[in-house]
């Protein structure tokens, strides 16, 4: 039985091959157009009038509840008592050892203009007459949990501008894992070193 389907299947690939090189469709002329307004719709620009589409726009509103292809929502407001939420409910899901990297990159590309490479607030920013932001490496700062940060980079805070749209939630999550690691450097005592006899 097995060999009967292969030749029958071999057969038919044969029959295929020959009829494809028998019919040698012409380049030049166009193929045979089926639901011509399948293939050559109307186009319209963004921002032109529209005969078709809902109150004549052809750029619509999306449909409410829609989402952004990878949007993340975040279910805290710009206030004081969600400040307090974020820093108890909210800690960073990536691990601190792999985000460090790429939170290196994230710091030097928006916050060093600011808060400067040493995280004191002695960026080129401060150095040109606007007021200092505050040290990542002070008592205050040193005490923000992962949360209070995340929510300070997502809303903004007093001067600072909220970085969502600058900077994706991982993006925000990994500059924080890389502050805290440096944070934590800096709380660290020095080891002690024994005295030579």
């Amino acid at each position: 039985m097995r060999s009967k389907v292969n030749w029958a299947l071999l057969v038919l690939l044969v029959v295929s091959l020959a009829a494809g090189v028998a019919i040698q469709p012409d380049p030049a002329k166009p193929n045979i157009d089926y639901l011509p307004d399948m293939a050559h719709s109307p186009a319209y620009a963004s921002f032109s009038p529209n005969p078709i589409l809902p109150g004549g726009k052809t750029m619509q509103l999306p449909v409410p509840g829609t989402l952004p292809r990878g949007f993340e929502p975040l279910h805290y407001q710009d206030t004081e008592a969600d400040v307090r939420r974020a820093a108890v409910e909210l800690k960073n899901p990536l691990d601190p050892q792999k985000a460090k990297d790429r939170g290196t990159v994230v710091y030097q590309n928006f916050c060093t203009p600011c808060h400067g490479g040493s995280m004191r607030g002695d960026g080129a920013v401060a150095m040109h007459g606007f007021p200092a932001p505050p040290n990542l490496r002070g008592e205050k700062s040193m005490k923000l949990s992962e949360g209070q940060m995340f929510h300070i980079l997502t809303f903004g805070q007093k001067k600072m501008p909220s970085y969502a749209s600058q900077l994706t939630a991982n993006d925000r999550w990994s500059v924080i894992a890389y502050v805290k690691s440096l944070q934590n450097e800096a709380a660290e005592p020095a080891p002690v070193q024994e005295a030579k006899k």
